[in-house]
């Protein structure tokens, strides 16, 4: 395919500034995963109860994303986007009052306000990169922003296994004589604080986007100029004419629980079946990002040749294998199962973003902020995992949520995301 299809030359640094938000909102979403595993010390929490941090996390977007469409709507995509993130840079910040307050719940309110941010960010960047050129090259452009999106996954575990992940796993005994010795609230406290530094340096950098966005000219999409034209912004009930995009909301609402469900819970699965230290265990979280992002990069190119539905239900067959396998041979098979299910995931989120909009025109604004409430299945799914694991004692028994989640989404690569006559003619 020519480059010429794939964003055009004066479109170059709006598609480049927005593409680097595609990294940033990777850091905190994958952030979560090192600080469930830290909360889970520094505040004794149990799996279920760590798990709100995700829970806080996805919330945020399902609240803010109709506010988000609808400030794009009224104004455009870069308003929405710099609104998002000086959100995002506000809750980056204050993780410092959080640490020293050293209460769970401030943690919870700052992770709500940077996913706040993050809403606006995807509710905006997603279908402006998708339509910021050759429609029949949205998937493969979308893909190839997305694939930065694992950089700032691997980013996240990196700096989080080196500056959060202390290494220090007190047993119950050494817990015991610190408590006898009355310095066990201060070793608390110090892995806390641990948390500090990545926030704020994060904050610092995505406040600096935000400017550098608020001085940089965007061109006006295609659907943007459409409403000009037409003074059509699209509305909620035209939507319901299109099964393929419900269809689309539903499977990415499954999409995101599997993700966050696979990666929240990785570092507890290798250490239960494998019984590898916490930072052994975190880089297998980072080997499995990386994965994520070679799948996201490949598939910007094997897209050239192949249907991306017809891409993303092989690679959805692919891991309900993968998983399978994890819950039925629990050790070093199940890890490296697991481990190869990122591939294979990398595909879906950019794929079922780009097939569900298709054809929605001046709905495109407000149907993308659905499939960004979607979002809200890793707050469903990762508490109903940590449930099913109090429940039964057994993380690959709680690896039945993601098998589900793959199931549909591989019903919906083959089947539910063709589109109906209407649709094709929007």
């Amino acid at each position: 395919m020519e480059d010429h299809k794939f964003t055009t030359k004066e479109n170059l640094i709006p598609f480049t500034l927005v593409t680097a938000l595609f990294l940033f909102w990777g850091i905190p979403s994958n952030m979560n995963d090192i600080l469930i595993k830290q909360f889970m010390k520094s505040f004794e929490l149990n799996r279920l109860e760590a798990g709100l941090v995700q829970s806080a996390y996805y919330i945020g977007y399902f609240l803010i994303s109709i506010p988000a469409a609808m400030l794009m709507r009224r104004f455009n995509y870069k308003t929405g986007i710099v609104t998002g993130l000086f959100f995002f840079s506000l809750g980056a910040f204050l993780f410092y009052p959080a640490a020293h307050s050293n209460h769970f719940t401030f943690f919870l309110v700052a992770l709500f306000i940077i996913a706040t941010g993050c809403g606006f960010l995807e509710t905006g960047a997603n279908p402006f990169i998708a339509r910021l050129g050759d429609p029949a090259s949205s998937e493969r452009r979308l893909n190839f922003s997305q694939a930065f999106n694992p950089l700032g996954a691997v980013l996240a575990v990196v700096v989080g296994r080196a500056f959060i992940l202390s290494g220090v796993e007190p047993t119950v005994t050494q817990i015991s004589m610190m408590k006898q010795q009355g310095i066990y609230q201060q070793f608390l406290e110090r892995e806390t604080m641990r948390v500090i530094t990545p926030y704020l340096a994060l904050g610092t950098l995505v406040l600096i986007w935000a400017i550098l966005i608020l001085m940089t000219k965007f061109p006006r999409s295609a659907e943007e100029k459409t409403e000009t034209a037409s003074d059509s912004k699209g509305s909620f009930r035209e939507l319901l004419r299109y099964p393929h995009f419900i269809k689309g909301v539903i499977a990415q609402f499954f999409y995101v629980g599997a993700q966050v469900c696979t990666w929240s819970y990785y570092i507890q699965y290798v250490q239960d079946y494998t019984h590898q230290p916490e930072k052994l265990a975190a880089g297998f979280l980072v080997g499995t990002l990386v994965a994520f992002g070679v799948g996201r990069f490949s598939a910007a190119w094997i897209m050239k040749y192949v249907n991306p539905g017809l891409l993303m239900g092989v690679y959805g067959l692919a891991n309900v294998a993968l998983v399978s396998i994890s819950i039925l041979f629990p050790g070093w098979v199940g890890l490296w199962a697991i481990f190869f299910t990122s591939f294979f995931m990398s595909v879906m989120f950019p794929t079922i973003f780009a097939l569900a909009i298709k054809g929605l025109g001046p709905n495109t604004k407000i149907g993308s902020s659905f499939l960004v409430m979607a979002i809200i299945g890793g707050a469903a799914f990762t508490p109903l995992m940590g449930l099913m694991f109090l429940a039964t004692h057994s993380m690959a028994i709680a690896m039945t949520v993601p098998l589900i989640c793959y199931l549909f989404i591989t019903y919906y690569a083959f089947w539910g995301s063709k589109v109906k006559g209407q649709a094709m003619a929007g």
